[in-house]
């Protein structure tokens, strides 16, 4: 199998995180600059193989679009056209930092680490990964149960 790869996009930084081949585990795999985000995706996939990609959609609790939406939405169109072989899709991002600092709270981090972005933004990069593996999970559940 091949993994998957998951995006917390920003609009200077952006957090990457991936599976394992077997795609069971989620981890964060680096926080680079979101200029050098589409360089750093070739050259990971030019060592692994890579199945498809999930990217967090910003979106305000209330539903609507944030700022962020259409440098996302511009990302991924041009990913698009240049690896067409390699899909990527969205997921709902919304209370992935919070989620990433209550993570980083409960494992102990102290105030200082807690304060680093990078890491915040490849915790929610993780979170996005593991929100979409556990839909997968249920859909598969699902799909069983239905035809039993």
């Amino acid at each position: 199998m091949a993994r998957i790869v998951s995006i917390d996009y920003g609009k200077r930084r952006t957090g990457i995180a991936v599976t394992d081949p077997l795609q069971i585990i989620a981890n964060g795999l680096a926080t680079v600059s979101t200029s050098e985000l589409y360089k750093f995706l070739v050259d990971y996939m030019a060592k692994e193989s890579v199945e498809r990609i999930i990217i967090g959609k910003p979106m305000q609790p209330n539903g609507q679009p944030s700022e962020n939406l259409a440098r996302v939405q511009q990302f991924v169109s041009h990913w698009k056209k240049s690896q067409p072989d390699v899909p990527i899709e969205y997921v709902d991002e919304r209370f992935t930092s919070v989620l990433a600092h209550r993570a980083m709270i409960d494992g102990g981090l102290h105030k200082k680490a807690r304060q680093d972005k990078a890491l915040v933004d490849e915790i929610s990069a993780t979170i996005i990964l593991q929100s979409y593996m556990e839909g997968r999970r249920k859909e598969s559940e699902n799909a069983s149960n239905s035809t039993d």
